[in-house]
């Protein structure tokens, strides 16, 4: 049986011939303080485990949304980075078909381009051709009857031609080359 020290406090003791009662008064209230003293203690004790025990289940709490938003946040990351990968894969993908279509492009420029080249090097070479042919029948028809065909004003006249039409060919076979050189380099 556990006494308080209220308890103790009123405790009579019978009175006989054997024992000093200021002696056993002071005894009993020197337990009666140190009781007090241990109750007291164990009191304040007894707050501070249940602060403590506040204390830790709101710890426990906060460590469980703690969990909670670090898994929540590598989720999140991990779906980021799943998301930017698959961008940067759509981005690739896309700039791949742009390239090839681009290239495609190009090749198709570059084969008209050169059709085109063709055309005019065959329209340019008939011109010249034609040409040739006229200063030919012109030079014929330009010489007086009693100059001989090797007359120095004829000759001169002749050799410009010719050198003017074979600068002309000569700059249509520069042109023809420029288009594959200019495509090659690019």
């Amino acid at each position: 049986m556990s006494l308080t020290p209220v308890e103790i406090r009123h405790v009579r003791l019978g009175r006989g011939l054997g024992y000093k009662r200021q002696s056993v008064d002071r005894l009993l209230s020197d337990i009666v303080e140190s009781f007090e003293n241990v109750w007291r203690n164990r009191a304040d004790l007894a707050d501070e485990v249940e602060a403590l025990d506040q204390d830790l289940s709101r710890y426990r709490e906060l460590e469980a949304v703690l969990r909670s938003t670090l898994v929540s946040a590598e989720g999140a990351a991990a779906d980021m980075r799943e998301r930017a990968r698959r961008e940067a894969q759509l981005i690739l993908d896309e700039a791949r078909s742009e390239a090839r279509s681009i290239a495609r492009e190009a090749e198709r420029e570059h084969s008209a381009l050169l059709q085109e080249a063709r055309r005019i090097r065959a329209l340019l070479g008939a011109a010249l051709t034609a040409v040739a042919e006229a200063a030919g029948d012109e030079r014929i028809a330009a010489q007086p009857s009693h100059a001989s065909p090797a007359s120095p004003p004829a000759v001169d006249e002749a050799a410009m031609r010719n050198a003017a039409l074979e600068d002309t060919a000569e700059h249509a076979v520069a042109l023809d080359d420029l288009p594959d050189a200019g495509f090659r380099a690019a």
